[in-house]
């Protein structure tokens, strides 16, 4: 059985139906869905990981990290649109308070600010949460901000759709299982891993970056995250094109291991869109293998 972060109606819901239309669980934090991973409760978890607006989630990032092991297995992404939904009667000049998430709220900020100079808005758990809240005849909220598909399922009223600031904003989901077989590359894969600089000084993040860019691995995401440790500690949550069973991505992964003191490796998965990455000359596998042969003949020489 699949989980995910719900509550129903939510984009990460409807990020979920896109790999299975079977009775999943709903979970109230992402912390909690990835927890009923390693705990066995479900064999995976649909979570939200990075949003082309906001960026990373920062709750997804942290805890892939935060207990047992745990693999990213697939990615998804959907695009993200936004309308204002109310109780029937309610019109658009009637809404003096708004309740949506927080990323929802940012991504809308400049047509609530347009259109409801007045109105204020309220962070709620989640989009859907605020649009159940909103459908209480007694509820002190006139309208949420939502999915079209959280409106509908609580009866509310469409008041105006596709109000997001930015037009083909998408948010990326991740179906994350136990730590185990990777699945097999199909040559359009993406690597998720974390990684701790040894310490604090002059060209630490360059050392990290520098064992991508010598193998010819283009980064696609790359956020620092404090390590809750001490204030100006972090450590890096990245992306790359490529997969574990590509010679460049494994002899990167081996030039991380020598000069980080940690690294997370949280899988290799097939990317959503299918594009296979741009594979410099000199760091295909058949030239990493051939460099390797001239290194063993060199001991063979008569």
């Amino acid at each position: 059985m699949l989980g995910y972060f719900g509550p129903a109606g939510t984009f990460t819901h409807q990020a979920l139906r896109t790999v299975t239309e079977e009775e999943a669980v709903a979970f109230a934090s992402v912390r909690e869905a990835l927890d009923a991973v390693r705990q066995g409760d479900v064999t995976r978890a649909v979570v939200p990981i990075e949003n082309s607006v906001e960026g990373g989630v920062s709750a997804t990032l942290d805890e892939l990290i935060a207990g047992a092991p745990l693999a990213i297995q697939g990615e998804i992404v959907i695009p993200v649109e936004f309308g204002i939904y109310a109780r029937e009667g309610t019109e658009l000049a009637d809404v003096r308070e708004v309740l949506t998430h927080g990323h929802a709220a940012a991504q809308c900020r400049d047509w609530l600010a347009t259109n409801l100079p007045d109105a204020g808005v309220t962070e709620a758990g989640s989009t859907a949460g605020a649009a159940a809240e909103v459908a209480r005849p007694d509820s002190r909220y006139d309208a949420a901000v939502c999915a079209r598909v959280a409106g509908e399922m609580y009866g509310l009223r469409e008041l105006a759709y596709q109000i997001e600031d930015n037009a083909g904003a998408v948010t990326r989901f991740v179906e994350v299982g136990r730590a185990g077989s990777v699945p097999p590359r199909t040559g359009a894969d993406k690597t998720t891993l974390v990684a701790y600089m040894r310490q604090d000084h002059a060209g630490a993040l360059l050392e990290i970056l520098e064992q991508f860019a010598v193998r010819g691995v283009n980064l696609s995401r790359i956020e620092s995250r404090p390590t809750k440790t001490t204030l100006g500690s972090y450590c890096f949550s990245i992306d790359c094109e490529g997969h574990l069973h590509d010679k460049r991505v494994a002899e990167t992964l081996e030039g991380l291991h020598r000069v980080c003191p940690q690294v997370f490796f949280l899988g290799s998965y097939p990317r959503a869109n299918q594009r296979r990455p741009d594979i410099a000359v000199g760091f295909s596998d058949g030239e990493f293998d051939a460099a390797a042969a001239w290194v063993a003949s060199l001991s063979r020489r008569p």
